[in-house]
């Protein structure tokens, strides 16, 4: 993905008040940046395929907030609103882990199904996730998970660091 990417997904979804967003890295699919203003840091990728009609700029991040003692916490954006009540499932080579959410958001359930999310994601080659749009078709978004381990780490690190 071109760097000038990177920070157009950012100034979209992750935009708030005036802040001072830091690059810490781009890792293969992944990138790796820091938020002074609620302090966050997150490793982001987007998928690697374009789709064609969708709601929302797909992509999947995995977040630390120290000051809500948040750390490793997975937010994926899907490219459609869900079905309300459809499953989401996650699958990362042959485990799935069922995710919660809702309109075009999700999540894992607790902080220890995020962990075991993130556990995966470190040596799995890609991950999935679907369910089923508004009008009941099924759908997947996939993404490639070289990068990740080491986003993720520069994202914990990000945050760790005292100013």
């Amino acid at each position: 993905m071109r760097r000038i990417g990177w920070f157009l997904l950012f100034s979209a979804y992750f935009a708030g008040p005036a802040t001072a967003r830091e690059a810490l890295g781009v890792f293969d699919q992944w990138g790796a940046f820091r938020d002074d203003r609620p302090l966050r840091c997150f490793a982001i990728a987007e998928p690697p395929v374009r789709y064609g009609k969708r709601d929302w700029r797909p992509f999947a991040s995995v977040a630390n907030w120290p000051g809500r003692n948040v750390r490793s916490q997975l937010h994926v954006r899907l490219r459609k609103a869900k079905l309300p009540g459809a499953p989401i499932m996650l699958r990362i080579g042959d485990r799935r882990f069922p995710l919660v959410g809702g309109g075009g958001d999700a999540w894992a359930p607790n902080p220890r199904a995020d962990a075991a999310v993130v556990a995966a994601m470190r040596s799995g080659g890609n991950m999935s996730i679907s369910t089923r749009d508004a009008g009941g078709r099924a759908f997947v978004d996939a993404y490639e998970l070289k990068g990740a381990a080491t986003a993720i780490d520069a994202a914990t690190l990000g945050c760790a660091r005292v100013r």
